[in-house]
């Protein structure tokens, strides 16, 4: 049975087999860095994010092991190495969280709903007070401050 993370009172287990590797060099292609992360145990996969807009991945990447051991050997042995040049971060990989003006739609979350709202409506009050306003002025009859 599936719970939702967020309505749980437990906290959200992160994988141990995940690992976030930084500062990867733009030479470094999937078969490099399958070559340079296999030593340590068999790999489950390898996700390279790619800037389609520049037309090469963006300097990171996501790497997952079978077994939790073996991520952990990577990490203690890559971890500050270099790879062409370029220093390597490799960490556990954070779970994905979700930030108001981060890189996702602004409208996959409620926040920007809820703010939403709350700014329409406060203008649709404000535009119905001036059309009152107005007619009440038009028809002659004034407010009393």
């Amino acid at each position: 049975m599936s719970t939702n993370a967020s309505s749980s009172s437990q906290p959200v287990l992160q994988s141990r087999r995940s690992l976030y590797v930084g500062g990867i060099a733009n030479e470094v292609t999937e078969v490099t860095l399958r070559a340079t992360m296999i030593p340590f145990g068999p790999i489950k996969s390898i996700e390279i994010p790619m800037d389609y807009a520049l037309g090469k991945h963006k300097g990171f990447a996501f790497v997952e092991y079978n077994d939790a051991e073996d991520a952990s050997e990577a990490i203690y042995n890559l971890d500050g190495s270099e790879l062409y040049g370029r220093v390597l971060t490799v960490n556990l990989a954070q779970r994905d969280r979700l930030h108001i003006n981060s890189n996702k739609a602004v409208w996959s979350t409620d926040d920007f709903f809820q703010a939403s709202s709350k700014e329409n409506s406060n203008e649709l009050n404000n535009q119905e007070g001036e059309v009152v306003e107005k007619t009440l002025t038009e028809e002659g009859v004034s407010r009393q401050r």
